[in-house]
């Protein structure tokens, strides 16, 4: 054998090595889900973490976020945000904030709590497109409580013609068409639409109040 031919022996027998060094080093890394937070926290005096990052962006957002969403943004599994969430509200609970995460329309949003709806209200106005008058939160509560609903069982709920109001709550995004009824003439069904519990502070249809809960007291 020649020495040319031993050399490039050699050569591979030191690029195999290599190779297999470099392999066992990734197989023997421990996987980390906050070890880019890990990162931000060594260049950053304020010690960012992931339960920080998922308070930031519940913060700045104005919409419900899933925990699907949030674990995409932070690049986590669902159940690490749910437990980062559960803290959070641990932490506003033990500090007497007056915010909590709530879950709203199947996602999670930042919330102030009820208790302080007095003085909010005098800092807060409504926007005009959102005020409804009392008829059209008659119409709102009928399809809300009897959806999927036909125009004509509104109408002959309220006694009065209901298109116009109809028409108004959709433009709102508080309403939408769901189908069509398997009757003679096949009319429209009407039921209300993820702004609509977003605006109601409801997380499904299910935290609705009961009928019985809105009867006035007997005198």
């Amino acid at each position: 054998m020649t020495e040319e031919h031993k050399d490039q022996i050699e050569d591979q027998d030191i690029s195999q090595d290599k190779k297999e060094i470099q392999q066992e080093d990734e197989e023997t890394k421990e996987p980390s889900e906050e070890r880019e937070y890990e990162n931000m926290q060594s260049c950053n005096e304020d010690e960012i973490t992931l339960e920080s990052v998922i308070e930031a962006i519940l913060f700045a957002s104005d919409e419900p976020l899933s925990a699907n969403r949030l674990a995409g943004i932070t690049e986590t599994s669902i159940k690490q945000v749910n437990r980062h969430i559960d803290n959070l509200n641990k932490k506003y609970t033990s500090n007497k904030n007056a915010f909590r995460i709530e879950k709203i329309a199947g996602g999670y949003q930042m919330m102030t709590l009820s208790d302080y709806n007095h003085w909010l209200k005098k800092l807060l106005r409504a926007r005009s497109d959102s005020k409804l008058s009392a008829a059209a939160l008659e119409t709102l509560a009928i399809i809300a409580y009897k959806q999927p609903v036909i125009r004509a069982d509104i109408e002959a709920i309220r006694g009065v013609q209901a298109g116009e109001l109809i028409r108004s709550l959709m433009y709102k995004g508080l309403v939408k068409i769901v189908g069509r009824a398997e009757v003679l003439g096949r009319p429209i069904l009407y039921g209300t639409t993820k702004k609509f519990l977003e605006v109601f502070g409801l997380n499904s249809l299910k935290d609705l109040p009961k009928v019985e809960e809105l009867k006035k007291p007997e005198q």
